[in-house]
């Protein structure tokens, strides 16, 4: 297996393996997923050596907890990084209507949002028994922003955040709990608003730092650099549209996303490198990148992806993505 590199979490003392676990879909919400095939995925990555595992409240409503902690509780603790999540909180499901967005509830759980003090401090104690562990090591708050809420009701949330919720993180930080904290979302401009008013060790970007996208150089990554925050990159292949599949953002992709990602396809073919190889490898250029966290499906899938991100990336594939106006101009790359 790999040594893979460590890299530090902002400023703090925290370092986490550059491959890291995401565990959304291991939750369970949108494909089932039994306890034993959830615990399997995460036996898998430690087998790999991969030391970074990240999971939330909100998969599988409590089941991803479970399962992580359940499979690593034996472990070493000193030697693994787990990042949960705060935002919303479980409360016991009152309604049998399928939910709203198809997600499925493998635990009977429904969710609330939260992001004031209290919420937080008990969104943390409430993970601590989900989890059966002790301790947290970065703790971000989830799903904030416009993309999630709508502008209107985000603006309540946000405040709500920098007016009650960030004094819960800074004390937790302050106090030992948490090692670190940031914010997990799926957009950058809520994470360019939390640097106005916090002083942030990570943010967890999902989908919006890969082969396919690259508009957080224009703003969002020179602010973390001058910050000291670093970014974990969640959903590399961009919910699979890297990867052969047609999903992006979780729906079916957009005409114009499909043609972007077959001329990627195509500059990859060409030099006989496959799509997801690069795309899996690509965040872990920047220096501001601390991890990448792709989340398989199975324990099968984690192991077949393993290979891709120690395959050799040649330098010609670089400049001709460059040529064909499919990177960013200061987008690092592998090669």
């Amino acid at each position: 297996m790999p040594e893979w590199e460590k890299r530090q979490i902002g400023r703090t003392k925290l370092h986490v393996t550059t491959l890291g676990l995401g565990t959304a879909t291991m939750g369970g919400s949108r494909i089932p997923v039994t306890r034993a095939e959830g615990e399997a995925m995460v036996t898998a990555a430690w087998d790999a050596s991969v030391r970074y595992f990240d999971t939330a409240p909100f998969y599988g409503v409590g089941a991803a907890e479970h399962r992580v902690g359940d499979a690593l509780r034996e472990q070493d603790r000193d030697a693994w990084v787990l990042s949960t999540k705060a935002g919303r909180l479980l409360r016991p499901r009152t309604s049998t209507a399928p939910s709203a967005d198809g997600r499925l509830s493998p635990m009977p759980f429904e969710v609330v949002y939260d992001y004031s003090h209290d919420g937080i401090m008990r969104s943390v104690e409430d993970s601590y028994q989900r989890l059966g562990l002790a301790r947290i090591d970065i703790l971000y708050v989830h799903d904030i922003g416009a993309y999630q809420h709508g502008d209107e009701l985000n603006r309540h949330h946000l405040k709500i955040l920098r007016d009650s919720g960030y004094k819960a993180l800074d004390e937790l930080r302050r106090t030992g709990v948490v090692g670190a904290i940031g914010i997990g979302v799926n957009e950058s401009q809520v994470l360019i608003d939390a640097l106005g008013f916090g002083d942030w060790d990570a943010f967890l970007l999902a989908g919006r730092y890969t082969l396919l996208e690259q508009a957080p150089l224009d703003e969002l990554i020179p602010l973390c650099q001058s910050r000291g925050t670093s970014i974990v990159v969640g959903g590399p292949l961009n919910s699979g549209i890297l990867a052969g599949r047609d999903t992006w953002n979780y729906a079916a992709a957009p005409p114009e996303v499909v043609a972007r990602v077959n001329k990627i396809a195509a500059v990859c073919a060409a030099h006989k490198v496959p799509l997801p190889a690069a795309a899996l490898q690509f965040p872990l250029a920047h220096p501001v990148v601390a991890a990448v966290i792709p989340g398989p499906r199975t324990a099968a899938e984690f192991n077949q992806n393993l290979p891709l991100f120690t395959m050799k990336i040649p330098a010609g594939l670089r400049s001709d993505l460059r040529n064909e106006n499919l990177l960013h101009p200061n987008a690092p790359v592998p090669g």
